[in-house]
C-alpha cells in the first residue's frame, strides 16, 4: 500500500478530511462537530463510492500510482522548507504523462502538462514549464488614500481601503482597457490569531473586531497583464476599485423583503441590510454581474434558543469572535431577526462602483457555497446552488423573465431584477437498483453501476404580483427565510455537503461537487442507499447530472457518478472509467470551473490523503474522459479556491495559508508568500506557461 504523508499539525482522524482544528473554528464555527442540523427522516444521498464502475471499468482500473513527494516532508509550526511562491516542478507518474526531457506531455487538449506530484511544500507548486506570480495579497491598498499594509499598525479605516482577507471566489471580467481586466474576489472569513500579534480570543478589542468587519466582504480591483506572459498586477486607485464590507448597505429583494421576519429595530422596512458574511464561492451572470454565496453565517450570531435557528447551526452561547459584544445585531437574544438577513445569494455590479448590492431571497436562505448561471433556450436565467452542510440539499432556480441585451440603464435595471421572479426548486434523487442490493460496503448492485433519476420539487414561485408557496404549512416568505425546513417538508434528498455546482458550457451537463461526510450511518444518521453505498465518505465525489432533453428548465434529470475521490489504489474510487494507474490522487472536491476545451477543473478543501490541497483538471468527454491530473498545490495549511481558467492563464485564490493547529503570528506554520520574518498572507496567484502559449495544449 502507498505510504501517505502524515497530516501536518493535526492529530489523525480528529477533524473531517484534512482540516485543522483552527480551520474548523474560524471558517465554519466547528460545523462538523455540532449536532447534525438536519434531523428530518427524508431520503439521504452521500458519497457515491464505487458507483458507476462497470465491470469493464473495474477490469481496466488496476493498482494506482505511487505518491511521490515533490519537495520536503512534513512541516511543523515555526518552520517551512520553501518560503516563496516559486515554480517548483512536480514529477510525472503513471502512463502517458511524460516521456523524459524535451517530450510533450500527453493528455486531453487543455490538460497536456506533467502533473504535479502530491507534496507538502510551503509554496505554490506548478508543473514543469510553468511560471507564476502573486497578483494581490491581503492588505494591499486598492482604494485612493489607503495606506501601505503594516501588520503592526492595522486599523479598520485602512483595511476598508485594502484587499480583504481569505480570498475565495474569483472572477476576471473584461474591460475596454488594453491588457486590463476587473478582478472580483470574495473574502470569506477572518483568522484573527494569524492577523494580530498577541491576539486574545477571549477578549478581542473593538479595533480588532472592526478590522475584521472591514476584512470580510468583497473586493473589486482592476489588474493589468503583461503582453508576453500571464503575469498580473494591481492597478491601484482605479475608479472601478471597490471594497464591500460588513458595514456596507445592501438591498434585500424577493418575497422575504419587507416581511416581519426580517425587520429589525434599526431597519423597520425589512429591506436594508448592513453587510455580507462568509462569502464562499459564487458565479458570474450573462448580464455582467457577479453572484456570491453567503455560507457559514451561523457562526457570527450568539445566544439563540429557537428551533429554526438550530436547524441552521446557530449556537446558544457566545461566538468565537465575540462580535456580539460590540454590536447587538449579532446577539439573537437582543435582535432576533438580524440572523434572518444573512444566508442569501448576493448580486454585485462591479461595473458600477456606486451601485447597491442585492440579496436575493427568492434563491433561498441557507449556507450557499456558490451560485452559477446558465440561460434557457429562450433567455431566462437558471441558477444552481448548493447548501454546504452534511445531509443538506442542492437547489435550482428558474427565472420567468428573459434577459435583455444592451448596456443602457433601463436594461441594466431589468437584468438586475431577473432573480426576483421565477421558481425555486430542490432536488430529489432516486436510484434504480433494489434496496436489498445496497449493503453499505460499496459493493456494486446487480446492474453493475450506481445511477438513477431525479426530479426538481417546487418550493416557491414569485412574479410581479406576489409570491406563492408550494410547501404545505409555510408561506412564501417563510419558505425564503427557512428554506432548509421547506426542503425537509418537500422530501429532498440529503447530500454530503453540496458545494460548487457548474453546468458545462459545451454539453449542458451539470457537475455537483460533494466534499465529504464521515457521519453517514453513524448513530441515528441515515444509512446507505444506492447513491450512498458506503458508510464513510472522507474524500468526497462529483456527480454528473443531465437535465431531461438537455433543457435547463426541465423538472426531471438523470444522474450518475462521474468521479469518486480518494487514493486510486482504493477499489472504491472511480475516475469515469479511466485507468486509475494514470490519474492523480484527489480528496475533498470543492470549487469547480470549466475551460474552453470542456475540461472540468476542481479545487480541493481539506485533503484527507495527508498532502496539500490543490487544483486538478479532468476531461469530461472523449476517449480520455476521467483522466484527472494535478495542476498545482498550495502552501502549508492553505485551501485552493476560486479557480479561473483562461486560455493562457490560471488564477487561484490561496486561502488561509498557515492555518495549522497551534500557529499564530508569533509561531507561524507558513512563511508564504513573502518569506521568513513576514506575516503569512492569503493571496491570489496567476500561473501561465513559460513560453506564453495556451495552458495544457
Amino acid at each position: 500500500m502507498r505510504k501517505l504523508l502524515p497530516l501536518i499539525g493535526t492529530p489523525s482522524g480528529s477533524h473531517p478530511g484534512g482540516r485543522s482544528a483552527m480551520t474548523c473554528r474560524f471558517r465554519c464555527g466547528d460545523a462538523c462537530f455540532h449536532e447534525v442540523p438536519n434531523t428530518s427522516d427524508n431520503e439521504y444521498v452521500g458519497d457515491v463510492i464505487a458507483g458507476a464502475i462497470g465491470r469493464r471499468a473495474m477490469m481496466r482500473a488496476a493498482a494506482a500510482v505511487t505518491v511521490v513527494a515533490a519537495g520536503a516532508g512534513a512541516v511543523t509550526v515555526g518552520g517551512a522548507p520553501q518560503a516563496h511562491a516559486t515554480p517548483a516542478a512536480g514529477k510525472g507518474r503513471g502512463n502517458g504523462h511524460g516521456h523524459g526531457h524535451g517530450s510533450k506531455p500527453e493528455g486531453a487538449r487543455g490538460l497536456r502538462f506533467t502533473p504535479v506530484a502530491p507534496n507538502q511544500n510551503d509554496a505554490v507548486t506548478v508543473p514543469d514549464g510553468y511560471r507564476q506570480n502573486v497578483v494581490v495579497r491581503w492588505g494591499e491598498p486598492i482604494l485612493r488614500g489607503a495606506p501601505a499594509f503594516d501588520p503592526e499598525k492595522q486599523t479598520a479605516k485602512a483595511q476598508a481601503g485594502q484587499f480583504g482577507y481569505n480570498n475565495d471566489f474569483l472572477a476576471l471580467l473584461p474591460l475596454d482597457e488594453r491588457n486590463r481586466q476587473l478582478l472580483v474576489a470574495n473574502h470569506e472569513y477572518t483568522d484573527e490569531v494569524l492577523m494580530f500579534r498577541g491576539y486574545d480570543a477571549d477578549n478581542p478589542t473593538r479595533e480588532q473586531v472592526e478590522i475584521a468587519w472591514a476584512a470580510h466582504g468583497l473586493s473589486a480591483v482592476v489588474v493589468e497583464g503583461e503582453s508576453k506572459n500571464g503575469k498580473l498586477s494591481v492597478v491601484p486607485r482605479h475608479s472601478l476599485n471597490r471594497r464591500v464590507t460588513v458595514t456596507t448597505e445592501f438591498r434585500l429583494t424577493g418575497p422575504a423583503a419587507g416581511s416581519d421576519l426580517v425587520k429589525t429595530s434599526v431597519d423597520r422596512t425589512g429591506r436594508k441590510v448592513l453587510g455580507t458574511l462568509n462569502n464562499c464561492s459564487g458565479g458570474t451572470t450573462p448580464w455582467g454581474t457577479t453572484l456570491h454565496g453567503e455560507e457559514n453565517f451561523n457562526q457570527y450570531f450568539a445566544n439563540s434558543g429557537r428551533t429554526t435557528d438550530k436547524r441552521y447551526g446557530i449556537g446558544t452561547g457566545a461566538t468565537e469572535r465575540k462580535w456580539e459584544r460590540f454590536d447587538k445585531r449579532f446577539d439573537v437574544a437582543q435582535e432576533p431577526n438580524e440572523v434572518h438577513r444573512f444566508g442569501y445569494v448576493v448580486e454585485f455590479d462591479p461595473y458600477d462602483p456606486d451601485s447597491t448590492p442585492r440579496k436575493h431571497s427568492l434563491l433561498g436562505r441557507f449556507k450557499h457555497e456558490a451560485a452559477t448561471v446558465r440561460l434557457t433556450s429562450d433567455g431566462r436565467p437558471v441558477v444552481y446552488t448548493g447548501d454546504d452542510e452534511r445531509f443538506d440539499y442542492f437547489y435550482k432556480f428558474v427565472g420567468s423573465r428573459r434577459m435583455r441585451k444592451g448596456s443602457g440603464r433601463a436594461v441594466r435595471e431589468h437584468n438586475l431584477s431577473l432573480l426576483d421572479e421565477g421558481t425555486l426548486y430542490v432536488a430529489k434523487l432516486t436510484g434504480d437498483s433494489p434496496a436489498a442490493e445496497i449493503d453499505g460496503t460499496g459493493a456494486l448492485p446487480g446492474d453493475g453501476e450506481f445511477d438513477g433519476s431525479g426530479v426538481w420539487i417546487p418550493l416557491v414561485t414569485a412574479d410581479g404580483h406576489g409570491a406563492v408557496s408550494h410547501v404545505e404549512g409555510m408561506t412564501a416568505e417563510e419558505v425564503c427565510v427557512f428554506t432548509r425546513l421547506a426542503g425537509d417538508k418537500a422530501g429532498a434528498t440529503k447530500m454530503d455537503r453540496p458545494e460548487d455546482i457548474e453546468p458545462s458550457p459545451r454539453t449542458g451537463k451539470v457537475y455537483v461537487a460533494l466534499t465529504n461526510n464521515t457521519n453517514r450511518g453513524v448513530g441515528s444518521n441515515a444509512g446507505p442507499d444506492e447513491a450512498n453505498p458506503r458508510n464513510a465518505n472522507k474524500h468526497g465525489h462529483v456527480l454528473e447530472l443531465t437535465e431531461h432533453r438537455g433543457r435547463a428548465d426541465s423538472l426531471r434529470f438523470g444522474w450518475s457518478l462521474f468521479l469518486v475521490a480518494g487514493d486510486p489504489e482504493d477499489p472504491a474510487t472511480y475516475f469515469a472509467g479511466f485507468p486509475k494507474e494514470s490519474v492523480s490522487p484527489i480528496s475533498c472536491p470543492d470549487n469547480v470551473a470549466f475551460d474552453d476545451h470542456g475540461n472540468l477543473w476542481i479545487s480541493t478543501d481539506g485533503n484527507a490523503l495527508g498532502t496539500h490541497d490543490g487544483l486538478f483538471g479532468v476531461a469530461t468527454a472523449g476517449e480520455r474522459r476521467g483522466e484527472l491530473k494535478q495542476f498545482l498545490t498550495v502552501p502549508t495549511g492553505a485551501e485552493t479556491c476560486g479557480p479561473v481558467i483562461q486560455d493562457r492563464r490560471v488564477l487561484v485564490a490561496v486561502q488561509h495559508p498557515g492555518e495549522v493547529d497551534g500557529a499564530s503570528v508569533e509561531k507561524p506554520a507558513s512563511t508564504w508568500p513573502d518569506g521568513p520574518g513576514k506575516i503569512v498572507r492569503p493571496a491570489v496567484v496567476a500561473v501561465w506557461r513559460a513560453d506564453g502559449e495556451d495552458i495544457g495544449v
